[in-house]
């Protein structure tokens, strides 16, 4: 099990609000910022859900991309809310809404390029 997932980010400010558009279908929201005065380096943005973030995002050097974080979604209409809220929001289309049954037979997942090419994930587990 994660506790919490990071990453740097070239422009902090633009992920966030990314993520925040990104997320809400999922139910997902920064739920804790901490500045760069209080680092004494760089601003950091926590989402997560019930007031606890497992998903931070953190100001620094431009990232290269490379991550890959997925998010379970509810169900797949949720999947599809959330690809088209990142896509919206500036993401790129890294994998439409659908079956990926070569995971198995019932995963359905979105995949987005966020601004700095990480690439974000919802998923669920059931049939559409």
């Amino acid at each position: 099990m994660l506790d919490h997932v990071s990453f740097t980010v070239s422009d902090v400010t633009r992920a966030k609000a990314f993520y925040d558009d990104a997320l809400a279908p999922l139910g997902i929201t920064a739920v804790w910022s901490v500045s760069a005065e209080e680092t004494g380096t760089q601003a950091y943005h926590g989402f997560g859900s019930e007031g606890r973030p497992y998903f931070w995002i953190g100001g620094g050097k431009a990232a290269t991309g490379g991550a890959h974080v997925a998010f379970t979604a509810r169900d797949c209409a949720t999947v599809d809310a959330f690809y088209e809220a990142a896509m919206a929001a500036g993401g790129r289309d890294n994998g439409a809404p659908g079956l990926r049954p070569h995971y198995h037979p019932d995963y359905y997942g979105a995949f987005v390029l966020d601004p700095d090419g990480h690439n974000i994930e919802a998923v669920c587990h059931g049939r559409p």
